[in-house]
């Protein structure tokens, strides 16, 4: 697998319609993305002394977290009223190879930060709910 740049991570996050359109989330200068399984553990007394876990068990999620630089566009005032609000809305994770994932989020975090005379960054974090497609 080659190597990707970081810069050619993209969030973005869905502008509804038929077909469905995302607008790329501006200014994000670091992302992380986490793909977690809690397992379910299903030793008994007959696994003889080994940790045995339910193959099809378990509660998978994704949780992305980024932070950037604000610049009032459209998608980052869209993701901060999701922030207030609460709700879901589907947002779209691409790489530079051309891999994305998609699915439901909830912004579970929204944060602002200033320096004097500086740029306006924020910090963001959304955790999944229901499947997520790998495309």
């Amino acid at each position: 697998m080659p190597v990707e740049s970081g810069a050619a991570f993209l969030l973005k996050v869905s502008e509804g319609g038929e077909p469905e359109s995302f607008a790329t989330v501006g200014g994000l200068r670091t992302t992380q993305v986490s793909l977690a399984c809690e397992q379910v553990v299903v030793t008994n007394k007959g696994s003889d002394g080994w940790r045995e876990l339910l193959g099809t068990g378990g509660i998978r999620s994704v949780s992305v977290s980024g932070a950037g630089v604000f610049t009032g566009s459209a998608s980052e005032l869209l993701v901060k009223g999701l922030a207030l609000g609460g709700g879901l809305r589907r947002f779209e994770l691409s790489f530079e190879g051309g891999e994305r994932l998609r699915g439901a989020f909830q912004v579970t975090r929204l944060e602002y930060a200033g320096d004097f005379n500086g740029e306006r960054t924020y910090t963001l974090s959304l955790e999944s709910s229901g499947p997520v497609e790998s495309l």
